[in-house]
């Protein structure tokens, strides 16, 4: 039995190392790559993969949303790929097939690939997928740290190392003391996932940690001037205000 691959991920070198890894496999075929979460969706339910091997971090559409948008079929074995830490993948990895943590080696992958073979002669229940993606969601909000490739090495930031966040469209910059980071994920997204007693939204494109605010001003129509450990001074807009007084309380 031949077993279909797809494979998504939005970085190429990453698609192009999983497609080289199983060439060498004779009983597996990658059937399609798809390099962002929406042309995904229709990829997964026209190919109808046996395996799917998904990124969880891509821009605008991750990994999750992925399959929360597949149709009724029956779903793919699902192998995450991932850059999270171990405790953000513990709670699915008696539900999914595995993970892969990038980056992995060539033993590593093999791994994973027998147990998808252990998989293939049994199904995965649509309910046990919708459990494991609550699971998921509901272990990874808050990560320990995030990871951040930075000129061909890996970076590590704590969330408490943060003083601001900004929106770079599809990206968002952490500022963290005189340093700031470029990192995969949209303002909404990163929001979802950062602790609401410490973080807060100040601006349709600013979140800061309450814990840097040093002063705050009252501005124009119930929004504030905000200044910063590091001397930084943002304007929170009134949209943001009730949350940010909640905070400061």
């Amino acid at each position: 039995m031949t077993c279909r691959a797809v494979i998504v991920d939005d970085e190429p070198l990453a698609r192009e190392r999983l497609r080289t890894l199983l060439a060498d496999e004779p009983d597996f075929r990658v059937v399609a790559e798809c390099g962002d979460g929406h042309s995904a969706v229709s990829c997964i339910e026209e190919s109808r993969p046996d395996v799917l091997f998904l990124d969880v971090q891509m821009p605008e559409m991750d990994g999750f949303e992925v399959l929360d948008a597949l149709g009724e079929g029956t779903p793919p074995i699902v192998v995450f790929v991932t850059a999270f830490e171990r405790y953000a993948v513990s709670a699915f990895d008696a539900s999914a097939a595995d993970y892969l943590l990038k980056p992995f080696d060539r033993v590593r992958f093999r791994r994973t690939l027998e147990r998808v073979r252990t998989r293939l002669g049994g199904d995965t229940p649509r309910e046990e997928l919708r459990t494991l993606l609550a699971q998921v969601r509901a272990a990874g909000a808050r990560p320990p740290r995030f990871v951040i490739r930075e000129r061909g090495r890996l970076v590590f930031v704590r969330p408490d190392e943060i003083d601001r966040v900004e929106s770079a469209g599809n990206y968002v910059r952490l500022h963290c003391g005189k340093t700031s980071h470029l990192y995969r994920e949209t303002l909404s997204q990163l929001e979802r996932r950062l602790d609401p007693d410490v973080f807060v939204r100040v601006h349709r494109s600013a979140i800061v940690n309450v814990e840097r605010i040093r002063a705050v001003e009252p501005y124009f129509h119930g929004e504030y001037i905000l200044t910063l450990a590091d001397g930084t001074r943002l304007t929170s807009s009134r949209t943001y205000s009730a949350r940010l007084r909640e905070l400061l309380r």
